[in-house]
């Protein structure tokens, strides 16, 4: 029995490098803008350390399905393995900020705030194009462009060793 790849009438056009950070800027940087002012109100009926993290988790969710959805366009939501992995990249990039942080106050006691924010920014700004290649390489480069399950072709259609005779 031959087969054949269909190509999906479904799949949407795949986003291109550029367009898919823009969007990865525009969806992380607004759901950071509404996490930084849900999480102080979210503090009024909890710790802060409470708050910061619920806001954090939701706010995670939120930005895969978002990336899954609008700046990789995948055409679908992002499914539980992708929430996991975008979680993962989320956590790294929390551990990089934490330790940049670390690094300042080691080499300099009182750096100021100018400067810590200077190297806050920096290291989100680095974390933050590194979750964006882990996103767009491995989280969601399998969702680009796919083609549909292979079906075998009707009984009329088959050809008979590449020739051009139709199957009996």
């Amino acid at each position: 029995m031959e087969t054949h790849r269909a190509e999906r009438t479904d799949a949407k056009p795949e986003v291109g490098p550029l367009a898919s950070f823009v969007r990865f800027v525009v969806c992380g940087g607004g759901v950071g803008l509404l996490s930084s002012a849900a999480v102080p109100l979210l503090a009024l009926l909890m710790p802060w350390a409470a708050a910061n993290a619920v806001i954090t988790v939701a706010s995670t969710i939120l930005c895969t399905e978002l990336h899954a959805l609008f700046t990789f366009g995948t055409g679908r939501r992002a499914g539980l393995r992708r929430h996991l992995q975008s979680a993962g990249s989320a956590t790294a990039a929390y551990v990089v900020t934490c330790a940049a942080m670390f690094l300042l106050h080691s080499v300099q006691s009182s750096p100021g705030l100018p400067r810590e924010q200077a190297v806050y920014l920096g290291a989100s700004g680095l974390a933050g194009i590194g979750r964006f290649l882990v996103l767009r390489l491995c989280v969601f480069a399998g969702t680009r462009g796919e083609t549909a399950t292979v079906r075998p072709l009707p009984a009329a259609a088959r050809l008979h060793h590449g020739d051009l005779r139709l199957a009996r």
